[in-house]
């Protein structure tokens, strides 16, 4: 991202989004750009599967919805992770993405991460662990 990102757009990316720099789209394509989450992972702050951690504005704006997904630690990868794997794409189709993001999209993510918070268990974190590996290999 260019300096000052925030500042300059909405909290979320999308499509051709002119604050994402020629080696950060390709960082966000592979997934690389995730790996420094790993260390938020040591430290115990995150774990490998559990809901995506959402930006405060939309965490507020669904404030009843994220009392149940608080509960359980941020993750890495989850059910929205693999099913939006083309988020910023789907977002680039729509002449306001913002808006689309929280019309459409982000209430799906809040309905995925409910079913984790229901459905959680160790079998269950492998299971999603091995569909977003598959999703990352083959598209």
């Amino acid at each position: 991202m260019i300096r000052d990102a925030p500042r300059r757009g909405a909290p979320i990316t999308f499509g051709a989004d002119p604050r994402i720099t020629r080696l950060g789209h390709v960082l966000r394509q592979t997934k690389i750009d995730e790996l420094p989450q790993l260390i938020n992972v040591l430290r115990g702050e995150m774990s490998f599967v559990g809901p995506r951690p959402e930006v405060r504005p939309y965490v507020e704006l669904f404030r009843k919805d994220y009392e149940q997904i608080l509960q359980v630690a941020p993750g890495i990868t989850d059910l929205a992770s693999v099913q939006y794997q083309n988020e910023s794409e789907i977002l680039g189709r729509f002449s306001d993405p913002e808006a689309a993001y929280v019309k459409h999209i982000l209430p799906e993510k809040i309905k995925l991460a409910k079913e984790y918070v229901k459905r959680s268990s160790f079998l269950y974190d492998i299971a999603l662990v091995f569909r977003t590996l598959r999703q990352l290999i083959y598209g």
